[in-house]
């Protein structure tokens, strides 16, 4: 069923399962593979057999981030570029029309991060880490770290992790309630789909409704956040620090940051 380049999509037995596919590059996230993301999330929006969806990455890394050679082309605003794309993406798991589990097999870094945190259930391989990394390379969380991060483990926890960029272990994930589960590396895929299974041959309006309700109070705040997160990104992206942690990164040797 799958008809995409960056990722896999599947369905067997009323489960979609959805594999970021660029495993060469620790499934770092692109526009082209954000946007097939939203094309496999309308997929299950119109097709009422698929009844949960499986969200999980190729290889040994879930994701690493967003990929920082990939940018829009052409002169286009970055903030309503990354909403149309990554909110999109994000937002559409968010809020899919079916239960979502997160099987994070493996190292889940800045957007990468955030995005095991958008689904409703996270599951993680016992040698699946999380880090926030943003810092590291002179910039601010981004794509919903500040809005969901802090509201999972509490502002202290959170804003440690995002300004240390201390990996959070799968044990310790688990502790803090950021995941539900974690399992021994080969038992989280089939962990996953025995939930998968379970929650499809459920009541899916109610369960979705149930997610709906928990979500209620937040109102729109998601997108604004991520918006705000956004138009801070564009700022210091221009800084001194934040042009010699990109470059850095890209030139993989240590950043010199001057506090500028």
């Amino acid at each position: 069923m799958s008809s995409f380049k960056d990722i896999l999509f599947e369905v067997q037995d009323r489960v979609a399962t959805l594999t970021l596919n660029r495993p060469e590059a620790l499934n770092a996230l692109t526009f082209d593979m954000m946007y097939e993301v939203q094309e496999a999330l309308s997929r299950i929006e119109n097709d009422n057999e698929i009844r949960a969806l499986i969200l999980t990455g190729a290889g040994r890394g879930f994701c690493s981030g967003q990929d920082l050679r990939n940018r829009p082309s052409g002169d286009v605003d970055i903030v309503e570029a990354v909403m149309d794309c990554y909110f999109g993406a994000m937002n559409a798991i968010r809020t899919a029309r079916v239960p979502v589990i997160v099987a994070v097999n493996g190292t889940a870094a800045g957007a990468g991060f955030s995005l095991a945190m958008v689904g409703d259930i996270a599951m993680a391989a016992r040698s699946a880490k999380f880090i926030q990394v943003f810092s590291r390379i002179g910039l601010v969380p981004d794509c919903g770290s500040t809005y969901l991060l802090p509201q999972i483990i509490g502002r202290g926890q959170a804003l440690k992790a995002m300004m240390t960029n201390d990996p959070i272990t799968a044990e310790t994930a688990l502790e803090w309630g950021l995941i539900s589960d974690c399992l021994d590396d080969g038992a989280l895929l089939p962990a996953a789909q025995e939930l998968a299974a379970k929650l499809a041959k459920g009541p899916t309006r109610a369960l979705v409704e149930t997610r709906a309700l928990v979500d209620e109070i937040e109102g729109d705040t998601f997108e604004r956040q991520f918006r705000r997160e956004l138009e801070v990104q564009a700022e210091i992206r221009l800084s001194h620090d934040g042009q010699e942690g990109v470059n850095a990164f890209v030139e993989r040797r240590p950043a010199v940051f001057r506090g500028e």
